[in-house]
């Protein structure tokens, strides 16, 4: 942990770093880029470029993870950096990109801060960041060795077997192995990238949940056109049969916890894909588990896998689903809760999956009941959002594009 000097450095100048976030983060994107081209087009998600998210990214992860450390909250720092590995581990980052990124990191916050940055202060924000790194890298080699894949090695080739739509914006593709031998297994609730060349030659990668497919061996994905996306759209509209698409292996924190106490699914859009991985995985290891599941979506024919999520349910003799059809994403504007009416089992284990404004409604609402919040889990995975879903709705995105 920082040290007593380093603390009071970090304390005393966090406002000041906090307040020219912006700035700093500008700046270092433009040198990494110019530094290394390859990684603006190859590594970093271009839209989250375009819309400014990325740039708020990286500066603000350290500056949170500042004040976590002055405030002492252990336990939110390991939640986060789980989060983040995992995320690393499903595009390949090794231990030679943080040195990388900590060379143009601080020359921008010595351009922005000027006289401010002191040898002690510029020692005291490189303890954080070397702590940051050393927790991320620790974190990815053992994400690595559980994989069984060499540090950063973590990409395969898959073919598309079956091609399945609901309606013009979703789609779900069955994944097997290019060489027919099984997949390799995952828990509910986690995810691949998926690794594109769109048209223009620029490699993109994205994050999609995982679900069993309909033949043993293999992985589903279900896949929703994202308005102003790069890479869903490009997915939905070219992906066949017979497509080769290169993936990671399963990464994810997020988990459904193992044992015998009820669990609340909660999901929205295409969050259903989160709740779909999790009722297959009780259908083969626990049936009879208690689940309540609530799934917002805008209409019947935007309900993506509900053919699926019916069947499912109908082997689960103590799950009850509920749907409610409307705008999820006004939830946030308006003085009403997405689980308004909604019944929780005493003790139960509860999950939020979909839009950054619908989880936070959620949240809230079930807070506001008493819910204890260490039974509420959720991810996010916007770039600014690593902090989850406590933040303001301007400052975060959702992941599907």
């Amino acid at each position: 942990m920082l040290s007593h000097t380093s603390r009071d450095i970090i304390e005393a100048t966090l406002p000041a770093v906090g307040a020219n976030i912006g700035l700093i983060s500008e700046r270092f994107y433009e040198r990494l880029f110019a530094a290394v081209p390859h990684m603006c087009s190859d590594l970093f998600n271009r839209t989250n470029q375009r819309n400014r998210e990325q740039q708020k990214a990286l500066a603000s992860s350290i500056a949170a993870f500042a004040q976590l450390l002055i405030t002492e909250q252990p336990e939110n720092i390991d939640a986060i950096m789980a989060r983040i590995a995992n995320k690393h581990a499903s595009i390949g980052i090794q231990a030679g990109h943080y040195e990388l990124i900590r060379f143009h990191l601080f020359a921008a916050i010595g351009e922005v801060l000027g006289d401010a940055v002191t040898p002690p202060v510029a020692a005291a924000w490189h303890q954080v960041y070397t702590l940051m790194a050393n927790s991320l890298i620790t974190q990815e080699a053992a994400l690595y060795d559980s994989a069984g894949v060499p540090h950063g090695h973590v990409w395969r080739l898959v073919v598309v077997t079956t091609v399945e739509y609901d309606g013009p914006q979703v789609a779900t593709f069955a994944l097997r192995s290019y060489d027919d031998s099984p997949l390799p297994d995952f828990l509910p609730g986690q995810y691949i990238s998926i690794c594109v060349r769109l048209p223009d030659g620029s490699r993109q990668i994205r994050q999609y949940t995982l679900a069993r497919g309909r033949q043993p061996g293999e992985w589903s994905v279900t896949i929703k056109r994202a308005r102003g996306g790069l890479v869903s759209p490009f997915l939905v509209d070219a992906v066949r049969v017979g497509t080769e698409l290169i993936v990671s292996h399963p990464f994810g924190s997020l988990h459904v916890a193992g044992g015998t106490g009820p669990l609340a699914l909660i999901s929205a859009g295409i969050g259903i894909t989160s709740t779909l991985t999790t009722l297959q995985n009780l259908a083969e290891s626990d049936p009879l588990r208690r689940v309540v599941a609530l799934h917002v979506d805008h209409s019947p024919y935007d309900h993506a896998r509900r053919t699926d999520i019916a069947e499912l349910v109908s082997k689960l003799p103590n799950t009850l689903m509920k749907v409610r059809y409307n705008d999820f994403e006004d939830y946030h504007l308006i003085d009403r809760s997405p689980v308004d009416g909604f019944d929780i089992p005493s003790g139960a284990a509860i999950y939020l999956y979909g839009p950054v404004a619908f989880m936070r409604a959620v949240r809230e609402d079930l807070v506001g009941r008493g819910i204890p919040q260490d039974t509420i889990h959720y991810e996010v995975f916007a770039p600014g959002a690593w902090l989850g879903i406590d933040e303001p709705v301007a400052a975060v995105t959702t992941r599907y594009d």
